[in-house]
């Protein structure tokens, strides 16, 4: 039944979600439904018609649709976006979170309290230029600042993440940008148990800073017991993504697992006593919360202490208990509270692994299990491993487009050893908060630490079985996933009806990789991107891409991204050029040497690195049917153009204002 309603719930969020919804209109449906639910329930016989389960189904649903506007609170009359947000006002914000800061800037998520003393809600993203003091600010303090919202904009190329549908998917609909010193702070603020949290914390990894760490070992060790993972270089978290290990560096599922296993063998003597595994329960469930505690309550512990605590009650009754019912339950609760966890990919994939692991392991152990105990540990550990991969394999391909083969060498050698390191890690943790840290137990997990460090770098530089730009969108993730539940089926019972589905997966996802190629080889596209300081022209034909570009350096990145999305096979990369010829259609670029085409009349001008031209003058010259111009230019220069393009009544496209620029290769 929990698996039932779970889905439900998902499906209303879903709904909600994307359809928009308001919060009134479900919640008024709900209370609409509560006595038919009441009277099903007493009248309804046993073999009628199920009117009681329908309306059920119906009102979970509601439910779903009433959390999630009201989570987003976008629906609500008094949300901050229903306020004129043309002009400056002052806004009275209370952090919630505090985002890992850029080159540039200190980010926070924060709660709008007021805007010119009139009480609103909402959430919006605050950003700070980091200055000379390095000011920071923690959660739950209030700050007035006196400024106005913007938009958060859609990515400005093609295949780029998308920053305001993931912050859209939290809630966020805008943000605020303003310097450190018009930040007032409100020295009377209220604290509440997230902000204690993270106060905790932080107090916590100030005292382990004090001790005797190396850099890198700290910031692993921050990430591995306290889920801080700002202080990781990205070389660090980059071996550990590549070996297939990078779960190890968020506290989650795994770690609050073996806490779990830890806290049942140490707390073992009191059952025992009289009602001593009532106690024992209690102190579990306790101590997990604790440690959510001190981890900042970050979503990830947060979902993972949820569904152990009911792992913890399905222990303490002692009775066999389905565990999809466990996890659907977590799932549950977790999802009501905080209903866009559902877009999260960390929520994605812990649930995905956890899922895999309580249906597939069982299945491998009994498929094989050995008489030798070294043999079997390690099977019963490659078997974990496996699980769990295969779990998130789909979702870890669409988001991010790669596979370590060595995943289960690498997870082999180092989870065997997780819980020795996290149960000295919380030994280290309470020590120093007493400042009793004795320096050899310093050294020791140093040691420990960097050899792990030194492991998993070496599993990261087998580049060779590091599966890298693997092309798969949402139509793969879906075949994928109905792969591998057909695959799991067949090879425990196998049926013909199971190995239709199977087989209908394999050739699904063949079927559907050979269409994309066939397809591919009659593109052709022109594409202008916004690159700042640069001119960036991908000109696709088929599976090959050539890249023009003023600036030939630092590109990687945006012909990774298109190449991936696009499945491109090869790519070349050339300097820039003053005038290209497409299909009978016709470019030509001006850039700072300000040399005119002569006798030309191109169908696109293209303004790069801010030439010094009169526009009015050479537009009546060469008669161009649309101007250009990219991130390369000054924004004064830009808005004279725009100007006189609009007196002329000449379509004009800013790819700092409007993203890239799509060229029409069709002839007229």
């Amino acid at each position: 039944m929990s698996i039932r309603l779970t889905l439900c719930l998902v499906t209303g969020i879903l709904l909600g979600f994307y359809l928009d919804i308001a919060p009134y209109t479900p919640f008024m449906a709900i209370l609409a439904l509560l006595p038919l639910l009441y009277w099903f329930k007493k009248k309804q016989p046993r073999e009628g018609f199920p009117y009681f389960e329908i309306v059920t189904v119906l009102a979970t649903i509601l439910v779903g649709v009433f959390v999630v506007g009201m989570d987003s609170s976008k629906g609500l009359k008094n949300h901050y976006s229903h306020h004129d947000l043309g002009k400056e006002s002052l806004w009275n914000l209370k952090v919630r979170e505090v985002l890992k800061p850029n080159s540039f800037s200190q980010r926070y998520v924060v709660q709008v309290i007021s805007r010119d003393n009139e009480k609103c809600n909402g959430k919006m993203v605050l950003n700070l230029p980091i200055d000379s003091t390095g000011t920071k600010y923690q959660v739950d303090e209030e700050l007035y600042v006196f400024s106005k919202p913007e938009d958060i904009k859609p990515p400005l190329n093609p295949h780029q993440f998308n920053y305001k549908d993931f912050l859209k998917k939290q809630g966020i609909f805008h943000q605020i940008r303003v310097n450190p010193e018009s930040v007032l702070v409100h020295n009377h603020h209220t604290w509440t148990l997230l902000g204690k949290a993270s106060r905790a914390r932080e107090h916590i990894i100030s005292k382990l800073k004090r001790e005797h760490f190396g850099k890198e070992e700290l910031a692993v060790i921050q990430a591995l017991l306290l889920g801080q993972r700002d202080d990781i270089s990205e070389s660090t978290y980059n071996d550990y993504a590549n070996a297939g290990a990078i779960h190890i560096l968020a506290v989650s599922g795994l770690h609050v697992g073996i806490l779990l296993l830890l806290l049942q063998f140490v707390l073992s003597p009191l059952e025992r006593l009289p009602k001593g595994n009532t106690l024992k329960l209690v102190l579990i469930v306790l101590l997990l919360w604790g440690y959510a505690f001190v981890a900042g309550l970050s979503p990830s512990i947060i979902r993972a202490v949820t569904m152990f605590s009911f792992l913890a009650y399905a222990l303490y009754l002692n009775r066999p208990t389905n565990s999809f019912n466990i996890v659907a339950l977590s799932m549950f609760f977790i999802l009501l509270v905080k209903p866009l966890m559902l877009f999260q990919v960390g929520f994605q994939m812990s649930y995905a692994a956890v899922l895999a692991i309580v249906w597939i392991y069982p299945k491998l152990q009994r498929f094989w299990l050995p008489e030798n105990f070294i043999v079997r540990k390690t099977w019963q550990l490659l078997s974990v491993s496996v699980a769990a991969q295969l779990g998130v394999l789909p979702i870890s391909l669409f988001y991010f487009h790669q596979f370590p083969a060595l995943f289960f060498i690498s997870n082999l050698l180092v989870i065997p050893f997780l819980g020795l390191i996290l149960g000295f890690g919380v030994l280290t943790i309470v020590l120093s908060l007493f400042n009793y840290l004795p320096s050899f137990l310093v050294t020791g997990y140093n040691w420990t630490i960097k050899t792990m460090n030194s492991v998993i770098g070496w599993f990261a530089q087998q580049e060779g079985f590091i599966i890298k730009d693997i092309p798969f969108d949402a139509f793969q993730l879906i075949l994928g996933y109905l792969t591998i539940i057909a695959l799991v089926i067949f090879l425990s019972k196998p049926k013909w009806k199971t190995a239709l589905v199977l087989t209908f997966g394999i050739v699904g996802l063949q079927v559907w990789g050979i269409w994309g190629q066939i397809q591919l080889t009659k593109r052709e596209s022109l594409l202008l991107l916004h690159k700042s300081r640069n001119t960036v022209l991908l000109h696709q034909t088929g599976r090959h891409l050539d890249v023009h570009a003023k600036d030939t350096t630092n590109l990687n990145r945006i012909v990774r991204d298109y190449s991936i999305a696009e499945r491109i096979h090869s790519a070349s990369i050339s300097e820039l050029k003053n005038s290209y010829t497409i299909h009978g259609k016709s470019l030509y670029v001006i850039d700072s040497l300000s040399i005119y085409p002569e006798n030309q009349k191109p169908d696109f001008l293209l303004l790069t690195q801010s030439p010094k031209i009169n526009l009015e003058r050479l537009l009546d010259s060469i008669q161009p049917k649309m101007v250009l111009v990219d991130g390369s230019n000054y924004k004064s220069y830009v808005f004279r153009w725009k100007k006189t393009c609009t007196q002329k009544e000449i379509p004009f496209h800013d790819t700092r204002e409007k993203g890239f620029y799509v060229f029409s290769l069709e002839k007229d």
